[in-house]
């Protein structure tokens, strides 16, 4: 399993997109709608990359109802689950020390603090502050982000 792991691992870290996912995730928790603003991707494209970052146990889905949320491996708590989670964490952290600070991350952090002042932009689970734009079934299903 350590080489399945690795490659799993490997295969994330080679896209920009899943790496930016990750850099955001060190700060936030994000619905998938969030996530999808904040990269300006289509939900499907968002999905794919969700599932190959969960895939590679690099980051952990948490439900609320039909929401789904994602945060960084570990985050809550989770640090000792099996099967090559420390290679994932380690993985994290090598990404963290490597770009943490490059102008793209910094760009993304302002961008995703007017994701979270946006109430046309899921910021919860209250339905009155949902936009029917990012929320559907099929963007926060569990499913469809596996």
């Amino acid at each position: 399993m350590p080489f399945i792991n690795f490659m799993n691992i490997t295969r994330a870290l080679s896209d920009e997109n899943r790496v930016r996912i990750l850099m955001a995730l060190r700060s936030h928790e994000f619905c998938v709608c969030q996530i999808t603003a904040f990269l300006d991707l289509s939900p499907s494209t968002t999905s794919k990359h969700l599932s190959v970052l969960k895939q590679a146990r690099l980051i952990e889905a948490r439900k609320v109802g039909k929401w789904v949320y994602y945060s960084l491996a570990g985050a809550k708590g989770n640090a000792d689950s099996p099967d090559g989670s420390d290679t994932a964490l380690d993985a994290i952290r090598f990404v963290s020390r490597a770009i943490g600070d490059s102008p793209t991350v910094r760009r993304d952090e302002k961008r995703i603090s007017q994701i979270m002042e946006d109430e046309k932009i899921c910021f919860g689970v209250d339905d009155n502050l949902v936009s029917d734009e990012f929320h559907s079934l099929a963007v926060h299903s569990l499913e469809s982000a596996e």
